[in-house]
């Protein structure tokens, strides 16, 4: 089983209508290269429902996207600079099928006077790691083959007894 491993990816964009298909591609590509294939399309989704909500009512179109994975959960969170953007109002639908569909959401400003709007989605059992059936590996017994069995006889010759094997030993080593 692989081992979950924090993963965090950040994109600064101008939004605009054509950057919108581009960057759900961009984030798409790094869920799939993270193993999160199942999670493309809640994730993907949302993040385009936001970057369009803020092209339609931001006047500053600059905004930053985050990633993270931390093993269980991705979250994803979109800033905004746009001081008079209200997201209880200029977003509302946006963010009533975000939590529609996410595990958990929220919004708060940043220090800047920023919104960042935030949204969670839960690997599900199984999301991460593919189960692939492995061939089973042989045991000691398995792996080690026992010798054939020989007949005793051909293993000792009756007829040559130890001082006959030490006479042939020395004249080997003579040769």
């Amino acid at each position: 089983m692989k081992t979950a491993v924090p993963c965090y990816y950040h994109l600064d964009v101008e939004v605009s209508p054509e950057r919108v298909g581009q960057v759900r591609r961009i984030l798409a590509a790094h869920l799939r290269f993270w193993d999160l294939e199942d999670l493309v399309e809640p994730v993907c989704g949302g993040a385009e429902m936001l970057l369009k909500a803020i092209d339609e009512h931001a006047r500053d179109k600059h905004t930053s996207i985050e990633m993270w994975w931390t093993g269980q959960h991705l979250i994803t969170a979109v800033g905004e600079n746009n001081h008079d953007l209200r997201p209880d109002q200029d977003l509302r639908s946006c963010l009533a099928r975000i939590a529609a569909t996410s595990d958990g959401w929220g919004c708060c400003a940043s220090e800047t006077g920023s919104k960042v709007i935030w949204f969670s989605q839960r690997a599900r059992a199984g999301v991460r790691v593919p189960l692939v059936p492995r061939a089973p590996e042989p045991t000691l017994r398995e792996g080690l083959k026992t010798p054939r069995a020989m007949p005793v006889a051909a293993l000792a010759s009756p007829l040559s007894g130890p001082e006959d094997v030490l006479k042939e030993a020395v004249l080997e080593e003579a040769r």
